[in-house]
């Protein structure tokens, strides 16, 4: 079996994934990088982007986040999030109205994390 390290990505309302991976690729503050096993514990704020979460070599999900911390170590990566979409599985007719909604409610915050959700798709 290939070495793997456990990934979790929580939201404030829930844990949003759980899974051994082979790789996450995060948004770090300072760009992207990956976090693997045997990873140098690490500390990093998150920017608004995609969390690449790879199994057994192959992109397994795509995750949009708007800010947040990654909390990395040997063999544990666990990413704490303001907020998060998975792109799998989004449907983007409802991802279009929920940004319809924040532009009628003048929501610039939301309207510009709904955007970045609807580009990555």
């Amino acid at each position: 079996m290939a070495e793997t390290t456990a990934f979790e990505l929580v939201t404030p309302a829930r844990v949003m994934m759980a899974v051994d991976a082979s790789m996450v690729v995060i948004p770090g503050s300072l760009g992207l990088f990956g976090a693997m096993p045997r990873h140098a514990p690490t500390i990093s704020t998150l920017q608004r982007g995609v969390v690449e979460v790879y199994v057994n070599g192959n992109v397994n999900s795509r995750i949009m986040v708007d800010g947040g911390i990654a909390d990395v170590t040997e063999d544990k990566c666990v990413i704490l999030a303001e907020r998060a979409v998975t792109l799998d599985n989004t449907n983007r007719s409802d991802i279009e109205s929920q940004r319809q909604t924040a532009d009628t409610n003048g929501n610039t915050r939301e309207l510009e994390f709904l955007d970045a959700v609807l580009a990555a798709l």
